[in-house]
Formats: C-alpha cells, structure tokens, sequence
C-alpha cells in the first residue's frame, strides 16, 4: 500500500495567489477604461467617428502583429522543459519586440497629437491617450522586465513575467478593435 504524504505531491508556489490578484487587478483596471471609453463612444459616437479618422489602424495592425509575436517568444520561454539558454533567448526577443512596440506606437502618436486639442472631437483623444498610454507604460516596463529575467533565468521569475505578458496581449486585442475599428 502507497501513502501520499503533503510533501510528495506538488504544492501550489505561494507567489501563484499574487500573481492572479495582480492579474486580476490589471483586467479589472483596464476594463474599467475600455467601457469608459465605450460609453463616451457611443454618447459621442460623432465625435469619436471623426476623431478617429484621424487614426491609422494598418500602423495598429503592425503592432498587433508585433506584440502577438513578442507573446508568441514569451510562451516559448515560459515552456516546461526549456533550457535556460533557449528562455533567455526567447525572453531577450519578446522584451526587444515589446520595444519594438513602444517605439511604433510612439511613431504613431506623433501623428496623433496634434489632433488631441481639437474640442469636435469631444473625449476621444483624451480617453484614447489615457488608455493607449497606461498600456504602453505596461509594455515598457514588462519588456524591462522580461530583460532582467532573462539575466538571471529562474522558473517562477520566467512564469510571473510571461504571464503578466499575455496579460498586456490580451488587453491589446480588446483594446484594438474597440479603439481602431469600431
């Protein structure tokens, strides 16, 4: 007869129930600001048509591309069974694509801030800033991140940063049809 004791079966890391509450704190705090600016789009809905002619959704196309294929690398790193050298690989390349995402995206409001004074175009700018900009802060700073786990490879490091990654993925494909394409 085979005992199983506490210590022989996988305990939960205790980092996991932060993690979830960090996760679920980012969701709630940007999906609070994706229906504020649902809600100003539609009691605004001319405003935020004309204001957001003014946008280029095949350059947010480009960056969708691109963070997917960042989230892409961090899924190869958070892999069971990846050697350290193949995570800090995959790491380096999704945290040099995620700049490569702040870099365009800043591209793309140099374009845009000229319009953001422009009282016809009611809340959009505002609201569109406010939301695109917290989640540019987000990418900039996880890409920073993912860098400097990717200098010291330690699993639950590797899993807390992928996770948080897809994450900020995750809000992007909310974020781009709501904003680019509604």
């Amino acid at each position: 007869m085979i005992v199983s004791t506490a210590q022989d079966e996988e305990a939960p890391d205790a980092g996991d129930f932060l993690l979830w509450i960090l996760v679920w704190s980012e969701l709630a705090a940007f999906g609070i600001m994706l229906v504020a600016f649902a809600v100003a789009g539609v009691v605004q809905a001319d405003k935020f048509a004309a204001a957001r002619a003014h946008l280029d959704p095949s350059i947010a196309a480009l960056n969708t591309a691109v963070l997917l294929t960042s989230g892409w690398q961090a899924a190869r790193a958070a892999r069971p069974g990846a050697t350290r050298n193949r995570s800090r690989s995959a790491l380096i390349l999704a945290a040099l694509l995620g700049f490569l995402f702040v870099a365009v995206k800043l591209f793309e409001y140099s374009g845009e801030i000229g319009h953001a004074s422009n009282e016809g175009y009611g809340a959009f700018f505002e609201l569109y800033f406010l939301l695109t900009g917290f989640h540019l802060l987000h990418v900039f700073f996880g890409a920073f991140v993912l860098l400097l786990v990717s200098w010291r490879v330690e699993r639950s490091n590797v899993v807390l940063i992928t996770t948080l990654w897809h994450v900020f993925d995750l809000i992007w494909i909310v974020m781009f049809p709501l904003v680019y394409l509604a």
